[in-house]
Formats: structure tokens, sequence, C-alpha cells
């Protein structure tokens, strides 16, 4: 930590990571406002490194991590005296020295001055927000323990992965009658083998939201109806977002209603014993990182053994800073023996770019990606599995090869494409699960039924299943990657037929559906025998630290 030094007290150290160029389509509409207010996280470094590695099976407690990993108290008081001499406040209550974070407010004039930026209102597609162009500064003398400023930026992150289906069949594959079938969570897992004797007692779902809500009744008629139990679920506000459904869908979160029923009754219903507990954040990189940090280290909530996260954009939409510190996040997780599924995005190859791209945080090397299938069954069975690709009109399961985060150990023998960037090459997906809306899930939310799909439907399917291996095996899986690609041969029904754009299926893995979507039973056996003590000697990190080796404005 750096410490007072008159001569520079005047100088300035600027955080590369935090450069910001454009923002794509958007207009500038002036100047911030000198006195609103503004909210910023200020993520501080650990005490020491977290180095997974050495930690290969084993799980530490949130006592042990925060005392070993957190921020230290020291530097957290510094940055206190950074705050008062620049006129800002301190909000306590909102930082967390085992989340490492610092939460700072005051006007937008002060901001400016303390971070070494110009703020700017941008609007675009009717969404209003504020950021800087170039990269965010300090003094000197408070800036060495700092990793990055969150907040500066607020403009939407991140998309729903949720697709209702088309009752007009525009751009859809012409199917017969009896093939177009959507299915209730439960008839899914069952078709996918998921243990039939755990029912989730005894471990916590978290799940994050970045808009929309959920209505109580809703869950109870939906739960009542299928005749299950209704799991017991809890809101959780971050940076001050709430639950709050029935709103109209602003342009960076339609369907947001949608996404957080189908992600509740998917989980809810597939794990009903399962405590849900639902994060709802803002909907930019400061709220997503806060949300994903407070689930983390929630104790009051469990903390959860198995975190869904059902949003995502392009890694070019994401700062560098962004990027290391949210993955940075998901390595802590891997370290509390949390599980973290992510869908993969709705988009196909392109992710909805140009060329070919992958989605954040689904391409972080500490989740396990999640793609999307075309599933038609009958009499219970599987009859046809293949990659969800409704497009041009339609989705497609998300999917290719990262431009930012290298490829992890355990992913050097699945064949993944040549990387767009040289330090780039970690493979998405990892897995996959029904997300066709053709063959999608039925749920309800305000007051309506609908049929929908989407990789959204897909993270809280895993999770879900993962809720039920742990409550099986007596301990968390967590950082499930090792054991699945390890054991790739079983555990998967391969998905050899399609394509999502650039990428087409094949054998094993393939950047379409991963290993392919998941046989219960034998994943059951797979992390049994994994979680008795088998050894372990695949490292747990995409690279030493795992950081990324770079990543887009």
């Amino acid at each position: 930590m750096s410490t007072h030094n008159p001569q520079h007290s005047l100088s300035r150290v600027s955080f590369p990571k935090s450069e910001r160029k454009t923002h794509p389509g958007a207009t500038v509409a002036g100047r911030t406002d000198s006195q609103r207010n503004i909210s910023v996280s200020v993520i501080v470094k650990r005490r020491n490194r977290l180095d997974l590695d050495t930690m290969i099976g084993r799980h530490i407690s949130q006592q042990e991590f925060s005392e070993k990993y957190g921020a230290d108290p020291a530097n957290f008081e510094h940055l206190r005296d950074f705050a008062h001499k620049h006129g800002l406040t301190v909000d306590e209550g909102a930082s967390s020295l085992a989340r490492r974070t610092m939460v700072l407010r005051g006007p937008a004039s002060k901001m400016e001055a303390a971070f070494g930026v110009t703020l700017n209102d941008f609007e675009k597609a009717g969404k209003k927000f504020h950021s800087y162009t170039g990269t965010i500064s300090m003094l000197q003398e408070y800036a060495e323990p700092v990793e990055a400023v969150l907040g500066l930026d607020n403009h939407p992150i991140a998309m729903p992965h949720f697709r209702l289906l088309d009752k007009q069949g525009k751009g859809k594959p012409k199917r017969h009658p009896s093939q177009m079938a959507s299915f209730n969570p439960p008839q899914v897992a069952q078709l996918y083998n998921f243990p039939m004797g755990p029912n989730g007692a005894g471990q916590t779902i978290g799940i994050l939201e970045l808009g929309g809500g959920y209505n109580a009744s809703d869950l109870s008629s939906y739960f009542a109806g299928l005749g299950i139990a209704e799991p017991r679920v809890t809101a959780v506000s971050v940076d001050g977002a709430t639950n709050t459904p029935n709103l109209p869908s602003s342009p960076s979160d339609p369907n947001a209603d949608g996404e957080v029923a189908l992600d509740i009754e998917v989980a809810g219903s597939i794990a009903p014993g399962a405590n849900i507990a639902v994060y709802f954040a803002p909907n930019t990189s400061q709220g997503f990182i806060d949300a994903l940090t407070t689930a983390i280290h929630d104790t009051a909530n469990g903390p959860p053994s198995v975190l869904s996260i059902s949003w995502g954009s392009a890694e070019s939409n994401w700062t560098a800073q962004s990027m290391t510190v949210f993955d940075e996040a998901c390595q802590s997780a891997v370290a509390l023996g949390i599980t973290i599924t992510v869908a993969s995005g709705d988009n196909g190859s392109s992710d909805g770019g140009s060329g070919n791209n992958v989605d954040f945080p689904a391409s972080s090397p500490h989740v396990l990606g999640c793609g999307g299938t075309d599933l038609i069954a009958a009499n219970g069975v599987i009859q046809q599995e293949v990659v969800w690709n409704d497009q041009p009109q339609g989705g497609a399961s998300g999917g290719g090869v990262s431009s930012v985060f290298p490829i992890p150990p355990w992913q050097m023998k699945s064949n993944v494409p040549k990387p767009p960037t040289s330090g780039g090459g970690r493979g998405v997906p990892d897995v996959a699960g029904d997300a066709s809306p053709e063959t999608g899930y039925n749920v309800l939310f305000d007051g309506q039924s609908a049929v929908v799909g989407g990789t959204s439907a897909v993270a809280p399917l895993w999770a879900a299943l993962i809720a039920l291996l742990n409550q099986q095996c007596g301990s968390n899986i967590g950082f499930a990657n090792l054991a699945l690609y390890q054991n790739a041969e079983n555990g998967f029904n391969d998905i050899t037929q399609g394509n999502n754009g650039s990428y087409s299926a094949g054998p094993g893995w393939d950047p379409c559906t991963g290993l392919g979507s998941p046989n219960g039973n034998q994943l059951s056996q797979i992390f049994a025998a994994a979680t008795a003590g088998a050894a372990k000697s695949v490292p747990a990190t995409a690279s030493r630290g795992g950081r990324p080796a770079h990543a887009g404005d």
C-alpha cells in the first residue's frame, strides 16, 4: 500500500483496464449534472493472492476466506481518507472486506475530480446513462490497493437470454405438430435422468437478476398447478434494486419478468426442497458484479451452494477491469465451493454482433457455461436432440471461442477451435440442455401462462441438478468443470447434429453444445466419486491467477 508522500500528492495513476473508448450507437446528451448523486464501488486488492491450484479438492469457509483473501482493513482506512479529502461519503453498510468492495457516494463533480474523468450523459434505444471516455485515475498515494472503480459508467451491461415461443412460427423449421411440444421443467429433468431421491433440501440456489420481478401469487399458482410444494423464495436487494414485477419492460431488459419467473420456476420445480435467493441488481457492470459478490458472501441466506446467471453480453461490451473483477469473484466462488451456471447466449456464434463472439460471463473459465438444444421426446424418452438454431428470425445456442480468456488446462484436449486473438482460447459453452422455444418450458408470469426457451432456461436447469447432486453427495461439488471434462465420455447425451452459425456440432465437445446435455444418473456417479476424495491433478485455473490476458473495451 502506498504511503503519503508530499511530492507525489498531485501525481495521478491511471488504470489502463478501465479504458472506455466509445458507446456504439449511443448519442451524447450533454454533460452529467454536476450535482447528480452517483455511487461507485471501489474494488480493493486481496490481502493474499488466491492460488486455486493449491486448493484443488478443498473448499474454505467464509471466515477463512475473509481473513486470507478479503481486503486489508488498512487499505479500507486509507480509502476512507481518500473519500474524506474529496468530499465523498463512505456507505459502510454497503461496503464489505470479504467482497473487497467499498461504496462511495457523492455528486458527479466530486466524482470527476476524485477519479480524473469527465462524465457525460448518453442515450441509446431510449435508455439514458452516464459514462466517460478514456481511463479512470486516482492520486498516486491512494491508487496502489485499488483494482477497479465501477459505477462511473452505468450503461446497461447485459440482456436476459430468454425467448418467448413465436406462435406464428415465423422463421422456424416446419415440423409435424406432434413434435412441437413444450414441457414442464420436471419432465425435462426426467428426460435427462435427474436423480429421483433428492429434492434439494439443505441447499440454497442463488439467482442473479438485472431487472423485472416475480409475483408471489404467480409462484403459488404455478407450483400448485404442478402439484409441487412451493419452495421458499427470498428477494435480496443489491444497490437499491428490488423485486419489481409488472413494470413496462425497458429496452435493456425486455421480458425481464419472464426471465425471473423462468429462473425461479425451473430451479424451484426441479429442486423444490432448496431455498431460492433472488438477487436483484441494477443492469450495470457495477450492479452485476455487486450482485455476484453479494450472493457469494451472503451468509444470511446460506450462502448459496450454486448460483444461476441468465444474463450476459458480448465480451466487447465490457471494460477489461469489469471482466477481471467479475472473473476474480468467480474464482472466490470456486474457493468457497460454490458452482456458477451461466447461459451462453441466444444469438448463435455471432452473439448479436459482427463476426464471431462469445458471451460474458459464460466465457469466464471459472463458471459452467450452458448452451442450448432442441429436444424432441415421446413417451418419456428422448427421440432426437440437436443444436438449438431457429435463425435467422429466431435464436440459437451461443458458443465459440473467447477473445479474452486463455484456454483452461481441463479443456486442452477438447479440440477447441483457434481463438480470434492470441490471448483468447477458452471454449464456450461447457454443457447444454433444452433451450428451443418450440420445445420450451411452460411458465407463469404476470398472471399469464407462456412457453419460453433460451439458454436462460439451461442455467437454472443445471443449477437445480447441481443442488440435487450436492444433497446426494453430502457436500458441495463446487467447481464442476474438472470432473465433467475428465469424464466427458460419460455423463452426457452427446449432441452431434446441427450448428449455431459458424460452428457445427460433432462428437465430443463442440462450440454449440459443449460436452452435451446431462445424463443425471451418470453424473451422480461421477460426482459421488469426485467428492469422495478422488485425486484431482488438473489445475482449476485457466492460467496462473486465472486473469484474462486482455479484454476489449
